[in-house]
């Protein structure tokens, strides 16, 4: 027995235990409350999800092609980032096996919660460009630690959640996502799994010590790359039983809301996986995107509101879409009756349809879909690290820790680690949701601003700390800055003042 299985045996009686915690956790407490804050802010919003989604698209092509913008990254840039966390092997792996053990229902039920998380997601990322702030090289970061301290005035609260999240994201998720690579690439090709570590380790170390400019740039091309090969592959098999697209989603609807689900007891389990692992994959209202939201070089925060929104759609409703229409075709068979599990069944699914080639592509869209999570995931670690301290010492010390984490993730296999990460996402997501709730106030005045400018015909709105005086701790909307300047040809409405002091 080496010294990893003795370790392993050693905390299993502290992995059960935290095991019962995360139950406890995700299966009450953590999804009532995401899903009454996404209604709360759906409502309170006039569901702003649904009715900017045409404007979202806008900002989204606007962005593109711009690599940087003033001090901070473009907002296609910053979308870019985020999605590269959501994005992850979760979309393949974790629909399946939500299929496999909730039934065809969970896939509605994980369209349901993206609809409404994506209003969660909106508060968060507007108020984290709200209470962003610049770093000694210039650059912006914010996040929830950071309206936390400079909005609610709690600085304890930020530290914890600098803490969790560091842990979580930027060490724990890291390497399960370099895990997932290497076990992949060893099934597929046969490569040694320490040799692929150290490649992955390498690339990872390359890309994160060259900062959040090198990160942005790098997942501007991976992000948009892989999702569209995979939506053509998955969409290409879709088209090809197009007749079948009516079945598919006639099983679903008729199992998120059948009478054999609701005789039988089973429909809230089916309702509380399609949840959970549509919360689990948009991360929607736990706290993670606003890090990179508040990065973004915008004229208004509710830019990036928009865009973080934009990401929850296109994580849940394409990606993780993509994969359930695959898994539903009954000219596959639904469920793969050879037995296979996770990511077997698409493999399984894809072969089938496609030939032998279409397996190779499935590994190599994992690796990319992982790689692109640990660099997002980096991100996240690093603008905590710096509300902690702002000594950049402790930033590069972290990013040696990211590597060492992705190197270990690559041969080692502990449940412990990944149940911790989820213990710790836990806390940090309901940390988030009291803070934004208690500021949920500003981001709505932020949108009536950005309503009253659009209704009056301004195409690009523009905010500054003017508008809203009883704000306090806001530095970066003065109107003064020179990173502005773009965001100055037409001017901001005489009735912005009057206009936000009744929201």
């Amino acid at each position: 027995m080496n010294f990893f299985e003795q370790f392993s045996q050693m905390v299993e009686p502290l992995n059960q235990g935290i095991v019962a915690v995360n139950d406890y956790l995700w299966g009450s407490v953590l999804i009532v409350v995401l899903i009454a804050a996404g209604l709360y802010f759906s409502f309170r919003t006039k569901f702003v999800q649904l009715r900017y989604f045409k404007e979202m698209i806008r900002l989204l092509g606007e962005g593109v092609g711009k690599n940087k913008v003033g001090s901070g990254i473009s907002s296609f840039q910053a979308f870019c980032i985020s999605t590269a966390s959501r994005v992850g092997t979760g979309n393949i792996v974790g629909v399946t096996i939500a299929i496999v053990t909730g039934g065809p229902g969970a896939v509605f039920w994980m369209w349901v919660v993206a609809l409404v998380g994506a209003a969660s997601s909106f508060i968060e990322s507007t108020l984290a460009q709200l209470y962003k702030e610049k770093t000694e090289d210039g650059k912006y970061i914010g996040g929830p630690a950071y309206y936390m301290e400079k909005g609610l005035k709690s600085r304890w609260m930020g530290i914890a959640f600098s803490v969790l999240i560091t842990i979580s994201f930027g060490l724990v998720f890291n390497a399960v996502q370099a895990n997932t690579i290497t076990m992949s690439m060893n099934s597929t090709f046969g490569f040694d799994r320490s040799v692929v570590g150290l490649i992955v380790a390498a690339i990872t170390g390359i890309v994160i010590f060259g900062g959040v400019t090198r990160i942005a740039k790098v997942s501007e091309v991976m992000v948009p790359v892989m999702a569209v090969a995979y939506l053509l592959i998955a969409g290409f098999v879709v088209v090809t039983n197009l007749d079948a697209i009516p079945t598919v989603l006639g099983i679903i609807f008729q199992n998120a809301f059948g009478l054999e689900q609701i005789m039988g007891g089973t429909l809230g389990g089916v309702i509380l996986l399609g949840v959970k692992r549509g919360l689990f994959s948009n991360e929607a209202g736990m706290g993670s995107a606003p890090n990179v939201a508040a990065t973004a070089t915008v004229s208004h925060p509710v830019k990036q509101g928009l865009m973080q929104s934009l990401g929850v759609f296109t994580d849940t409703l394409l990606i993780c879409s993509a994969t359930a229409f695959m898994v539903l075709l009954p000219s596959a068979g639904v469920i793969d009756p050879a037995g296979a599990e996770g990511i077997g069944i698409v493999n399984n699914i894809l072969v089938g349809e496609l030939g032998t080639w279409a397996g190779i592509f499935l590994t190599v869209c994992i690796t990319f879909f992982a790689l692109s999570s640990i660099l997002g995931n980096y991100y996240y670690g690093e603008s905590n690290i710096e509300f902690l301290s702002k000594k950049r010492i402790y930033v590069n010390i972290y990013r040696f820790f990211v590597v060492a984490m992705v190197l270990f993730g690559s041969v080692v296999e502990l449940a412990v680690v990944w149940n911790m990460a989820d213990l710790f996402m836990g806390m940090m997501a309901l940390l988030n949701l009291a803070a934004i709730i208690l500021l949920g106030k500003y981001a709505f005045k932020l949108l009536k601003d950005y309503d009253d400018q659009k209704k009056a015909g301004i195409v690009e709105p523009v905010f500054t700390i003017a508008s809203m005086p009883e704000l306090e701790n806001v530095t970066e909307w003065d109107g003064n800055d020179d990173d502005d300047d773009d965001f100055q040809a037409q001017p901001v409405p005489t009735y912005q003042t009057n206009t936000l002091a009744e929201a």
